[in-house]
């Protein structure tokens, strides 16, 4: 059986990393790998998180499996931090899973189970694994036009004649803030017309929120998604907690289901236990446990909440000094688009032979897309970073 495996194509942002493992330069920067990073180039626990976890070490009792679809109340938080008040919590069924790719893997699943005919639409670019998941599980996907490599904005002229054709049933996949890789986002009058255009052809939103928190602000970044889920019959939510509570190794997400008719929730519910089931039965606990901490706590809450807004300045202000630096080396304005952008990741725009040369000639590791994390960087590397990228004529 074995002689019939085929080599798999190896993960292009985990090969990065090994490459810059085994570089020896010390002026090397790590601009490829998703993770945030303080000053000093370390992802540090956050506080709150370790203070629940203290609080948790002394407290807890069992090990025991929670439900099929975790813990209830690590549900009720997340639906709250990420819906607000836009549904009613009785139109809403939700289970956790194994981080957000948990959360996109099991939705992909549902997705087949209802509509095993529906297409899955897909910004160009958009994560990777995105892609790769689809095309594992042998679904249909159909890109649509996002990313302008001019402007270094959103294509929304194009990504709306692209939509024009999706049909009624087809699902179609955003991202609920902080566009990964490009960090350009839609605003939020050309997040009422996708809307609009969602609805009169039937299609289902299907959103990845990966970052809320990271762009302009815990509930701004919110925005898109509560629109979405208060205007749309049916939405689909894949929320993960890795970044905005720095819990990446726990792999800590959720999916959600919205449906406008609260008969339904009892089945979609039910479904979602059921997915799990088949999956991996119970999910992970202690990451989710950790986040229902904080967000029911007040104290905790407050103190994540500053923290969060200290690494989302951080890298507003990381964005702002390598866009004046480049205008200054540059002497124009063409990189403005870096600080217009939100999230970790910016996409410069430029070619894979342009990111080879930056990582070959200056230690500077990008994906080959040319997306570059923001969180990467400290106020001691942008100068270096923007004098590579006018040495190799980006």
């Amino acid at each position: 059986m074995f002689e019939n495996l085929k080599e798999q194509p190896a993960d292009k942002i985990l090969q990065l990393m090994q490459m810059y493992k085994e570089d020896p330069r010390d002026t090397k920067i790590d601009l490829g790998v998703g993770v945030y990073k303080d000053a000093s180039g370390n992802t540090p626990v956050m506080r709150a998180i370790k203070a629940a976890e203290k609080q948790l070490w002394e407290a807890e009792t069992t090990k025991a499996y929670t439900g099929l679809a975790g813990d209830p109340a690590y549900g009720d938080a997340m639906i709250k931090l990420v819906l607000g008040d836009a549904v009613a919590r009785a139109n809403v069924a939700a289970a956790a899973t194994p981080g957000g790719t948990g959360a996109v893997r099991q939705g992909f699943d549902l997705i087949r189970m209802a509509n095993p005919d529906a297409k899955v639409w897909v910004s160009d670019p958009t994560w990777p694994n995105h892609l790769s998941i689809l095309k594992h599980m042998g679904m249909t996907k159909v890109d649509y036009r996002y990313f302008d490599s001019e402007t270094r904005g959103v294509d929304f002229e194009g990504m709306m004649a692209d939509l024009a054709g999706v049909a009624a049933g087809d699902v179609v996949l955003v991202h609920g803030c902080c566009h990964n890789p490009t960090g350009a986002n839609l605003n939020m009058a050309q997040w009422g017309e996708l809307v609009e255009l969602l609805n009169a052809k039937g299609a289902i939103p299907m959103v990845d929120i990966a970052y809320q928190g990271f762009g302009d602000g815990l509930e701004e970044d919110a925005q898109a998604v509560r629109l979405i889920a208060s205007k749309c019959p049916e939405v689909l939510i894949a929320a993960s907690c890795s970044k905005n509570f720095g819990i990446y190794r726990e792999r800590t997400g959720l999916l959600m289901t919205v449906c406008n008719d609260p008969s339904r929730q009892k089945l979609n519910q039910g479904t979602l236990n059921y997915l799990n089931r088949q999956n991996y039965s119970f999910p992970p606990d202690h990451g989710a446990r950790l986040v229902t901490m904080v967000l029911t706590d007040d104290a905790l809450r407050a103190d994540w909440m500053a923290e969060l807004e200290e690494v989302r300045l951080s890298m507003l202000g990381l964005r702002e000094q390598l866009a004046s630096e480049l205008q200054r080396l540059s002497g124009s304005d063409r990189f403005g688009f870096i600080a217009q952008h939100r999230g970790m990741f910016s996409r410069l725009g430029t070619t894979p032979e342009m990111v080879e040369k930056l990582r070959a000639d200056h230690g500077i590791y990008m994906v080959g897309d040319s997306r570059l994390n923001i969180a990467g960087l400290n106020k001691t590397t942008v100068p270096i970073l923007a004098e590579a990228i006018i040495k190799v004529g980006i």
